[in-house]
């Protein structure tokens, strides 16, 4: 490249920069306003209300301080093209292509927080995996992805929270549902929902012969309240049974684990996680809220589609991602296209840029 094109790239990203930066002009004034919030002698009054503000102002601190990170590796950039017009013999390609590069991600990252504005996104994420038909083979790709997302939670600072695990007969999980909290947990984890197909040479086959297996992937935001959710008593369905999986004695040999069904809309919900009953009826009702949040979103985005003729599928059971061990190492996202031959990393939890495609698309 030579420095015109450099010039050229430094004023693109500079115009991009200024749009992304219209999008968060008023995150000082709601610091303020949450702060003035937090120094009032009642803030604690409210221990729910105190840490939904507190969480708030945590967000709107890191985008602040991710917008003076961009705003300094553009300007690094900025500093280097100067300095090598007033002195050509400074030009430095590979120098000038490291700080573009970093100045381009640094962008890139800013500009997939501005799509993070959805109703919920903010929230943390209810993950409910099920293993396809196919035994062991299936269920033990479910316990892989499981795996996957757990440590996608881990390199990225989030916590997970286990709530119901079904064996599988012998190996892997026949389903389970977990909960990671973190920032914006949810409005990443959303783009994950769909069936992931497997690819690879059976370890469970005697003659080594290639399977194919599938594992289908819900997500919901958690809410523990929303006034426009109103669940009647008389609609639900609670069954109470002995946990399945580890626990101990007491858990294992009392009816601590409940099941909830919601009628009118079909939805199934459980947790056999906690020590009692009670408190296993208290998450499972938080994970009916969550998964019911979750119909009125997707019902939204049908609706939007609908209104401006957009021709995509948005049903959680549709496939979305495949992942080839045999005869080659690939990683396909069908809805963005985005590919990777790394597939060793993208099991331990590289999936990030999966993620950000099809946040894009």
């Amino acid at each position: 490249m030579q420095l015109y094109d450099f010039k050229e790239a430094c004023k693109a990203l500079k115009e991009k920069y200024d749009t992304i930066f219209s999008k968060f002009s008023g995150l000082n004034t709601e610091l303020a306003l949450l702060e003035e919030k937090q120094a009032s002698p009642e803030f604690w009054s409210d221990l729910k209300l105190a840490q939904d503000i507190n969480r708030q102002k945590k967000q709107i601190e890191k985008k602040l301080a991710d917008l003076k990170v961009c705003e300094n590796a553009i300007f690094d950039f900025s500093a280097m093209i100067e300095l090598v017009e007033e002195d050509h013999s400074a030009f430095d390609e590979k120098e000038l292509n490291v700080l573009l590069d970093n100045a381009t991600k640094k962008l890139d990252e800013l500009y997939v927080m501005t799509l993070l504005s959805g109703e919920c996104d903010d929230a943390d994420a209810v993950l409910y995996l099920h293993s396809g038909a196919g035994g062991e083979e299936a269920q033990d790709w479910t316990e892989m992805l499981s795996r996957m997302y757990f440590r996608y939670a881990e390199k990225h600072g989030f916590k997970v929270e286990v709530i119901d695990t079904t064996p599988g007969d012998g190996a892997g999980y026949k389903s389970q549902t977990f909960i990671v909290h973190g920032d914006f947990a949810y409005g990443n984890l959303k783009t994950e929902k769909g069936v992931h197909r497997l690819v690879r040479l059976s370890p469970f086959d005697a003659n080594n012969r290639r399977h194919t297996s599938f594992a289908s992937l819900e997500v919901s935001p958690l809410i523990e309240k929303d006034d426009k959710i109103v669940i009647n008593e008389k609609d639900l369905k609670i069954d109470t049974f002995k946990s399945g999986g580890a626990g101990g004695q007491h858990v294992n040999k009392t009816e601590s684990a409940v099941r909830i069904t919601h009628i009118p809309t079909g939805t199934i919900v459980e947790c056999q996680n906690e020590r009692s009953q009670i408190q296993n009826r208290e998450m499972a009702m938080k994970l009916l809220i969550s998964k019911l949040k979750e119909k009125e979103l997707m019902e939204k985005e049908k609706e939007k589609i609908k209104k401006f003729g957009e021709e995509k599928k948005i049903e959680w059971g549709s496939q979305i991602r495949s992942y080839v061990l045999h005869p080659y190492n690939m990683v396909k996202d069908h809805r963005t296209g985005y590919e990777t031959s790394d597939t060793t990393a993208v099991l331990d939890g590289e999936i990030q840029d999966f993620i950000n495609a099809e946040l894009k698309r």
